[in-house]
């Protein structure tokens, strides 16, 4: 008999999929890279494997998918993985609390744009619910709209001149490693962990992002450094610079 976790985590797994669906970076029937023949393979590792996809999807079927490949699922396609293997928060978007509401008879939000400290927003992809009350608050910028946001101060000088000490940059989550651009500005949180650097993507003879170089623009004080994409690594572009507050 299938443990009710599993059974739970598949049901998990057929909502992800729909929404993947939904946002064009499933395309079933697809032969430029969104089949379900491609998705089966960054998942599984086996483009063949896409009637095991359609068994998950199948909720009469005995088959459901396991805890790692739920995880692969997560880095692959930038699901919130406290959603997929926890049932915790929004399958995609920030991994954060939601804006606090203003009293009174109408809930209003504070804001878009998620601002906290560099430390909170570094560590709150290892510990959910790692924002603490008094490290966040909410915040909007005329001509930045949308969901997403986050925002936090810089620390140091290995930015320099591009972004400076004591600056404070606004980044919106990317949807997954595909989606990285290389010799773009991003905010990375691996492993605890928070950098704002130049990236370039590493991949394997499969076209899987498994390293990210990271180079700063101060580079006669700073050199570039590799870290491996794991499970926590998550990707947040750097959209605005904010200096003199």
């Amino acid at each position: 008999m299938i443990r009710e976790d599993r059974l739970e985590l598949n049901e998990r797994f057929i909502t992800v999929f729909k929404m993947l669906e939904d946002r064009g970076e499933i395309v079933k029937n697809d032969r430029n890279g969104k089949g379900m023949g491609d998705f089966a393979e960054r998942i599984l590792g086996n483009k063949s494997y896409g009637h095991i996809i359609r068994a998950f999807l199948n909720p009469k079927d005995k088959r459901v998918i396991d805890y790692r490949h739920a995880r692969t699922l997560c880095e692959e396609y930038g699901v919130n993985e406290s959603y997929m293997i926890d049932g915790i928060g929004e399958p995609f978007g920030l991994e954060a609390p939601k804006a606090p509401a203003i009293s009174g008879d109408k809930a209003r939000p504070g804001g878009n744009i998620l601002f906290t400290t560099t430390e909170a927003f570094a560590g709150s992809a290892v510990e959910v619910g790692g924002f603490a009350r008094e490290d966040y608050e909410y915040f909007s910028i005329p001509g930045l709209a949308g969901s997403g946001l986050v925002a936090f101060p810089i620390k140091g000088n290995s930015m320099y001149p591009i972004i400076m000490d004591g600056d404070m940059v606004v980044c919106r989550e990317v949807g997954g490693m595909h989606e990285l651009k290389d010799n773009k500005i991003y905010a990375i949180k691996n492993n605890g962990q928070l950098w704002v650097k130049y990236v370039q993507r590493i991949t394997d003879s499969r076209g899987r992002t498994t390293h990210l170089k990271l180079i700063s623009a101060n580079h006669l004080e700073h050199d570039p450094f590799v870290e491996e994409v794991n499970e926590y690594t998550r990707l947040y572009q750097v959209i605005r610079r904010i200096s003199d507050l």
